[in-house]
């Protein structure tokens, strides 16, 4: 099912958290992304379709920087990305080589990528921050990615943060990190996600201007989502 703009529009306004929260009810645990944080500090909210890259370890034959030239590289796989999606890479959480730098993320962002995530790191941050592309992963390493990384494939399912990602798994990200939610669940986030954030931000506004005490408000008893249906009606 292709990710439609207004689902797109819809999921802007649904956070990560919210979105863990939903699909935890649906017996979904590991769905958000360990190591993936915002490389800077305020980056929007965006969602866009998994596009998944593959490292393994550095094998000293095969990560070399003549790799770089490769028909299965990096380089490669960056021009097969297709506009509004977002680039998910598995680096196993390898944190002391870069996976991109300035010139691949000014290349992906010329492309119309939507974001990078990735359990590893960055290089070039000053450069890449420079690139305008939203990216989130686990900090930055000078090294290049053949110090510690060997490239292998695209477009195959892939771990990235202990989350089994699939291409064209939607990806939502956030202050809070990077969350997947899986194609099949799709509709059932897109109807329960704007719901649940109504009813948190009438909790919150209960708790900071009406001076309502936990018990009974979160979660709800009878009473309070009576309440919450009558405030619903009065709008």
């Amino acid at each position: 099912m292709p990710l439609t703009p207004q689902a797109i529009e819809t999921l802007k306004h649904v956070s990560t958290a919210t979105i863990t929260t939903v699909l935890l009810k649906k017996g979904l645990r590991n769905i958000w992304m360990r190591g993936t944080r915002p490389l800077r500090p305020g980056q929007e909210r965006l969602v866009g379709p998994a596009f998944t890259l593959r490292f393994v370890p550095a094998r000293e034959d095969l990560a070399t920087p003549e790799s770089w030239s490769k028909p299965i590289s990096t380089r490669t796989a960056i021009e097969a990305m297709p506009a509004g999606c977002i680039a998910v890479v598995d680096a196993m959480g390898i944190t002391d080589a870069g996976i991109f730098g300035d010139i691949l993320c000014a290349r992906m962002a010329k492309r119309g990528v939507v974001a990078l995530v990735t359990d590893g790191v960055v290089r070039d941050v000053e450069g890449v921050l420079g690139t305008g592309l939203p990216v989130w992963c686990d900090g930055a390493a000078a090294p290049p990615s053949v110090a510690g990384l060997t490239f292998v494939n695209w477009g195959e399912p892939i771990g990235c943060g202990g989350v089994a990602v699939f291409p064209d798994d939607v990806v939502v990200v956030d202050q809070d990190g990077a969350v997947l939610i899986p194609q099949a669940f799709l509709d059932h986030v897109l109807a329960e996600g704007p719901e649940q954030e109504a009813t948190e931000a009438w909790i919150v506004n209960e708790v900071i201007n009406n001076g309502a005490e936990l018990p009974g408000l979160y979660p709800m008893n009878a009473e309070t989502k009576a309440r919450y249906a009558a405030s619903k009606g009065k709008k």
